[in-house]
């Protein structure tokens, strides 16, 4: 196992970005079901983090469930305008159904409807457009 030259004196900061890593890959993972999570953004984070700290990480992630999404973000250079139009109507149906029909409580429902605006916007302005 080799490690990238940037963190191989640096022992803490390696452990860091595995930490980060795996923090990106819980929320990430939640972000699948749960509306407001965009989950190529920190699918993304933990790939970057693992590259910096530890290349097996990083290839169990490539080859889980939670790899098509690197694979098609690089191989587009983004995601399809396509795509990201139905990720954002996803997102904001998820939080709308969950608000009226589930969450009883005022604070928990703004709470997720926050996080569905967040997501929206950083699908809609953050991540890179594919080039078509």
């Amino acid at each position: 196992m080799t490690i990238p030259k940037n963190t191989n004196n640096r022992p803490i900061l390696r452990h860091v970005y595995i930490v980060l890593g795996c923090i990106a890959v819980f929320l990430g993972t939640i972000g699948v079901v749960m509306p407001g999570l965009p989950t190529t953004p920190l699918v993304l984070l933990a790939s970057w983090c693992f590259y910096k700290s530890s290349p097996r990480l990083q290839a169990w992630l490539l080859q889980s469930f939670l790899g098509k999404y690197i694979r098609e973000y690089k191989d587009k250079g983004g995601i399809t305008t396509r795509k990201r139009l139905s990720i954002i109507a996803l997102m904001a149906a998820m939080v709308a159904i969950s608000t009226t029909l589930f969450i009883q409580n005022a604070v928990v429902r703004l709470v997720v409807v926050v996080a569905g605006l967040i997501g929206c916007i950083v699908v809609g302005f953050i991540v890179p457009k594919a080039k078509e």
